[in-house]
């Protein structure tokens, strides 16, 4: 159990332990890590092994920064693979399959400081425009539920709207807060 915390750690950049579940903590020792999205705004979905044989596949990333492109300015960005292995971790943590329901991957400066403009909710600086956050739905599961197991893991910033009934999730420090 110990080693594969320090794998998980390692694998996420993280300093310290996962207070994850058992199948949380093996997602990232598989030998494939694969996700499903459905991008909620263009209607796209993707179902991808973006990691085999103790590699990412160049070509499956490609697709998920497509996926997750900015969908107002069409602008595509690398999203960070930690985040990915992220997703990995909190889909095993909620023992679902199901394909992640996608409000906001990738943001462009300019739709970032527009979105900033309309809603105090939004970071001038947010982790979206280096493709380090995600906002998400998950089919089946209640977003308080997602939320929590977010915070269990302990992995960088877990924001909770329940009112617009979504979580976001990013690779930066550990934090947390709730908009509405």
């Amino acid at each position: 159990m110990i080693a594969r915390r320090k794998l998980i750690a390692a694998g996420l950049g993280l300093a310290g332990g996962l207070a994850a579940a058992p199948a949380a903590l093996a997602a990232l020792a598989a030998p494939t890590r694969r996700l499903a999205f459905n991008n909620l705004h263009t209607g796209e979905t993707l179902d991808v092994a973006y990691y085999e044989n103790g590699c990412y596949v160049g070509d499956a990333l490609a697709e998920v920064n497509h996926v997750l492109r900015d969908f107002r300015t069409g602008d595509v960005h690398v999203i960070e693979p930690r985040l990915l292995d992220l997703l990995t971790v909190l889909a095993a943590s909620l023992e679902t399959k199901s394909a992640f329901g996608v409000i906001s991957g990738y943001r462009s400066p300019q739709t970032n400081a527009m979105l900033h403009e309309q809603s105090g909710q939004v970071a001038s600086g947010s982790l979206h425009m280096q493709g380090q956050a995600i906002d998400i739905r998950l089919p089946g599961v209640d977003s308080a539920t997602v939320r929590d197991a977010a915070l269990k893991l302990a992995i960088g910033g877990v924001g909770y709207y329940p009112t617009s009934d979504f979580v976001h999730v990013d690779v930066g420090r550990v934090r947390r807060w709730q908009g509405s």
